[in-house]
């Protein structure tokens, strides 16, 4: 839905210092882009899990940083999104890639469980499901920001 220059000018106008991330197919293709950035750092880790806690250690040296990964790594990343968004209470923002939202034969529990456990997290969210969406991740992102809580943009994925 956003390209890999569109993202990433996105991102460096919100002022987001660091990107946190384990790409997917959908995302996967903004790699060449976060990495060549002179605005923002891409930094990647090797289980989901370690997203939050690095992305606090940003935020507590003064950092704006931002997780992006899939439903599949939220699921895998709980206990550590929970310690940091709830216990510490540190407002990270992030941007989950909901696998299969888009293609309405599938029966990928991914996106079954997506809204479920984002309902019980009560974490403040906002949908892109179409190109009209993209303007919606910036407000979100800043109104988030503003509050300072803790906010979820939801990348619809899969082709219909």
């Amino acid at each position: 839905m956003f390209t890999g220059p569109e993202i990433e000018a996105v991102f460096a106008e919100l002022g987001i210092t660091h990107v946190v991330w384990i790409p997917d197919t959908a995302i996967g293709p903004w790699e060449a882009s976060l990495a060549g950035s002179s605005r923002l750092r891409l930094i990647r880790v090797c289980r989901e899990g370690e997203a939050w806690p690095l992305a606090a250690g940003l935020h507590l040296g003064g950092q704006i940083p931002l997780v992006v990964m899939q439903t599949t790594g939220l699921f895998e990343s709980g206990d550590a999104l929970r310690n940091v968004l709830f216990d510490m209470k540190l407002p990270i923002y992030s941007l989950i890639g909901v696998r299969n939202w888009l293609a309405p034969q599938s029966r990928d529990s991914a996106k079954t469980f997506a809204e479920p456990i984002l309902n019980a997290w009560g974490l403040d969210r906002q949908w892109i499901v179409e190109p009209a969406d993209k303007p919606k991740l910036a407000e979100h992102f800043c109104r988030c920001r503003l509050a300072g809580v803790p906010g979820i943009t939801l990348l619809a994925e899969g082709a219909p």
